[in-house]
């Protein structure tokens, strides 16, 4: 009975030992830094990488910040102190990290640049994103198939609409865009109504939707009242959801007046409903269940002292050195194909976009 009872209590601890807080606590604490709540999409990445981490075993410390620039050094900071074996960050701003970030190095912290680069420092030792100038490609290309414009139709009236100044992604989103509209612009079949155009004009600071629409607003105000918009770039689906309240505001969805083309980016629930509704036109999806697999196999491959995979070693310079990367594909979502990619790969149930 002595030997059943200690075999049995050899194996309980086996079984305690294999639970994920234990063997969390075997892996160690990684710091995921995530921006803000307001967009969906950082949710679902922080939930991701968080239950990736801690179906390998790690313990994530996942902190977002509400967009504010020293709440996330503060948590950074923090992670530091707590003795993180890597950070995991999406930069608020990507030039703001450089001092918390040295601190990181000298503890022997790795550091992973999570879909936005971290500029201006040597201590950045992977960057995980998608594919950022294709995704402009991608919306530039929805604009030019949506309105016809390889088959010479035209002239159309377009407007130009960037992300925050601040992240380097969205200088990215909008060289790709312009390097498949341009052309257009340049002969002829795309006018620009406002002539307001280039990254120092046309951003959106912080992304925000209302900021968004005050300047579409303006520029319907000025430069459209005997004349129609017929397309709107917009680098994601919360500028889109701003610039569609101003058309909306006045009467573009409405009797003789169509919703010009608008793009979009992170196929956000309530952009997806706009979309099959016909108010937004597209939206780019960067799956962020691969995004966090990515990640994770990063942490992974940096605690085990093993190489890391990446696929791009040339595209992004953050001022004082590339850094290595690892880049997914993104995908165009329509009306036509929304479900197939979205609701038949099980992102979203489809009660969830009714």
């Amino acid at each position: 009975m002595k030997r059943i009872s200690t075999l049995l209590a050899g194996a309980a601890l086996a079984i305690l030992m294999a639970a994920p807080g234990a063997h969390a606590q075997d892996k160690g604490a990684v710091g995921v830094a995530m921006p803000d709540r307001t967009v969906a999409r950082w949710i679902a990445d922080g939930d991701n990488i968080r239950q990736q981490l801690e179906a390998k075993g790690y313990a994530p410390d996942l902190q977002y910040a509400d967009d504010d620039i020293p709440t996330q050094v503060g948590q950074i900071e923090n992670m530091v102190t707590k003795g993180a074996k890597v950070l995991v960050v999406a930069a608020i701003d990507g030039t703001t990290l450089s001092d918390i970030l040295a601190q990181a190095h000298t503890a022997g912290i790795k550091v992973i640049a999570y879909d936005r680069l971290i500029r201006d420092t040597p201590n950045v030792d992977y960057y995980a994103t998608f594919d950022n100038f294709q995704v402009g490609v991608i919306q530039g290309t929805s604009i030019e198939q949506s309105l016809g414009l390889k088959e010479g139709k035209g002239p159309f009236n377009i407007e130009l609409f960037g992300g925050s100044p601040d992240d380097n992604n969205a200088f990215f989103f909008y060289n790709g865009a312009m390097s498949v509209l341009q052309p257009y612009v340049d002969s002829g079949k795309l006018v620009i109504g406002s002539d307001q155009k280039g990254m120092e004009t046309v951003g959106t600071l912080r992304w925000d939707a209302a900021t968004a629409q005050a300047r579409m607003d303006n520029i319907l105000s000025a430069y459209y009242t005997d004349k129609k918009v017929d397309a709107i770039l917009a680098p994601n689906d919360v500028i889109a959801r701003g610039v569609i309240s101003s058309l909306k505001g006045v009467g573009y969805g409405s009797g003789d007046m169509a919703m010009p083309v608008i793009t979009g980016q992170d196929a956000e629930v309530p952009s997806i409903k706009s979309i099959i509704a016909g108010d937004q036109t597209s939206t780019v999806f960067k799956d962020t269940r691969d995004l966090a697999k990515v990640t994770v196999d990063m942490v992974d491959a940096m605690a085990a002292g093993t190489p890391v995979t990446v696929n791009d070693e040339n595209s992004y310079n953050n001022g004082v050195k590339v850094i290595p990367s690892y880049l997914l594909k993104p995908v165009l979502v329509t009306k036509d194909n929304y479900r197939q990619i979205l609701v038949d790969s099980g992102y979203y149930p489809e009660e969830q976009l009714r």
